[in-house]
């Protein structure tokens, strides 16, 4: 859409859209996306660009968690507006020179897609010209294996992502997938979940009453349950290919 001043306003991916699709060099190779990651939950991110310090120590920690990651069926996919052969060089330069917070040694193994054309940031949302009209802001798609966005992450250029939030987003959108739950503020796996909130006032009376095994109401609305860790995590990561 184009208003008077000729300012264009692009329909930037929602909770819920197919990813959109699209095809980029990477350091990896050509990508089909998300077409060759069907069946796999994938975290697409951007950084502003190769060859900054926040961005490397980024990176390191990517590379770092990718098994655990993995684990959950989860594969890593980075973007910046860089060529390929700057990606190259800088991560041949983290692996070779950068030590930091005890990582060393690291290989990204992940692709990290070429953008100059601005192409897949554009499709992304990831330009937020407030930030920069240049370099991508520190966006985060967690995209499931049947390809629709469940959920979105946006970090300003300099403030480094929170890895570990990364990781619990896929822990806890997989549990509320496996067990047909919502999870509460600051959920970790083990903690109590919430269960749906009943359908009918008898079921709701029953829950109240504490009739329903294993289940704890506050109020009628708010209703909670306890499943262990490891029955969680043994879950989540049976059903990772699925």
């Amino acid at each position: 859409m184009e208003t008077g001043d000729e300012t264009k306003f692009v329909s930037m991916p929602r909770i819920g859209d197919k990813a959109p699709a699209f095809k980029a060099v990477t350091t990896q190779g050509e990508i089909d996306f998300p077409g060759q990651y069907a069946g796999s939950w994938v975290i697409l991110f951007s950084h502003p660009a190769d060859f900054t310090p926040v961005c490397t120590s980024e990176f390191m920690t990517f590379a770092q968690m990718e098994n655990q990651f993995a684990e959950l069926n989860c594969k890593l996919v980075g973007l910046s507006i860089d060529g390929l052969y700057s990606h190259i060089a800088w991560l041949r330069t983290i692996k070779e020179k950068i030590e930091y917070k005890g990582m060393k040694n690291l290989e990204v193994k992940f692709p990290l897609i070429e953008d100059v054309s601005m192409e897949v940031a554009k499709l992304y949302g990831m330009l937020q010209p407030g930030e920069s009209t240049t370099k991508a802001v520190r966006a985060v798609f967690v995209i499931d294996p049947k390809g629709i966005i469940r959920t979105i992450i946006y970090y300003p250029l300099s403030m480094g992502r929170n890895f570990d939030e990364l990781l619990r987003v896929l822990q806890a959108l997989k549990t509320a997938d496996a067990f047909s739950v919502a999870t509460p503020a600051d959920w970790r796996p083990g903690d109590d979940v919430i269960v749906p909130t009943a359908g009918s006032c008898g079921v709701a009376k029953e829950r109240m009453d504490g009739k329903e095994k294993d289940v704890t109401c506050h109020d009628w609305f708010f209703c909670t349950k306890k499943i262990d860790k490891e029955k969680v995590l043994n879950t989540i990561k049976k059903t990772a290919a699925k």
